[in-house]
C-alpha cells in the first residue's frame, strides 16, 4: 500500500524500537557480571569508577553477541530460545524467594534444585522437537497437559526439599546469614549509601 520510501521509514522506526529494550538487557547482563561476578570473584578491592567501565565493556560485548547471533545464526534459534527463557527463568523462583524470606531450605539444595528444574524443563521441550512448551505427562491411563516450566518447578522444588533434609540430617554446613536489622528498615536505603561512602 505504502512507497518503497515509507516502507524503509517505517521498518527503521521498528529497529529503533527494538533497540531500546535491547540496551537496557545488556546494561541490565553488565551489571549483574560486573557486581555478582567480576567484583564478587576476580577483584573484590575494584573501585567504583573501574566498575563502571567494566559494565560499560561487558554491555558492548552482549550488544556485538547478540547482534552476530541474529545474523549468522537460524532464526529457528532465537525462537527456541525464547521457548527455554520461560522455563529458565521460573526455574529462579525457589532459590529467590526461599534464599531471600526464610532460612529452612538449604543453600546446596536449592542450587541443585534449580539445576535439576532447568535439565527437566529443557529435556520436556526438547521432546517436541522444541516447537512446543507444553508437555503431556501420562500417570496410569491419564494424560495431563501442561507448562513444562510447572512440572520442571515441580520437580525443582521436590530435588530442593528432599535434598535439605538429607543435608541437614548429614550435618552438611550451612552459609552464614550475612543480613543485618538494618536490611529490613525503612531507611535501608540511606544505610547501604552510608556503606557506599564509607567505602568510597
Amino acid at each position: 500500500m505504502f512507497p518503497p520510501w515509507f516502507t524503509g521509514f517505517s521498518f527503521a522506526a521498528i529497529v529503533i524500537g527494538a533497540l531500546v529494550p535491547a540496551a537496557i538487557m545488556s546494561i541490565a547482563a553488565a551489571n549483574l557480571f560486573t557486581r555478582n561476578i567480576y567484583r564478587e570473584y576476580i577483584r573484590p578491592d575494584v573501585s567504583p569508577t573501574q566498575e563502571a567501565q567494566v559494565a560499560k565493556l561487558v554491555s558492548l560485548v552482549v550488544k556485538l553477541g547478540a547482534l552476530a547471533f541474529v545474523i549468522f545464526l537460524p532464526l529457528q534459534y532465537a525462537i527456541v530460545l525464547q521457548l527455554l527463557g520461560g522455563i529458565w527463568i521460573v526455574e529462579t523462583f525457589p532459590a529467590i524467594v526461599f534464599g531471600l524470606y526464610t532460612r529452612w531450605m538449604h543453600h546446596q539444595a536449592l542450587l541443585i534444585g534449580w539445576f535439576v528444574g532447568m535439565i527437566v524443563g529443557t529435556a520436556m521441550v526438547a521432546t517436541s522437537g522444541f516447537k512446543s512448551a507444553i508437555y503431556t505427562l501420562h500417570l496410569g491411563g491419564t494424560a495431563i497437559p501442561a507448562y513444562a516450566g510447572v512440572y520442571a518447578l515441580a520437580a525443582n522444588l521436590i530435588v530442593a526439599v528432599m535434598l535439605t533434609l538429607v543435608f541437614d540430617a548429614l550435618g552438611v554446613k550451612r552459609l552464614p546469614d550475612t543480613t543485618r536489622q538494618e536490611d529490613y528498615d525503612d531507611n535501608a536505603v540511606s544505610v547501604v549509601e552510608t556503606d557506599l561512602k564509607k567505602a568510597a
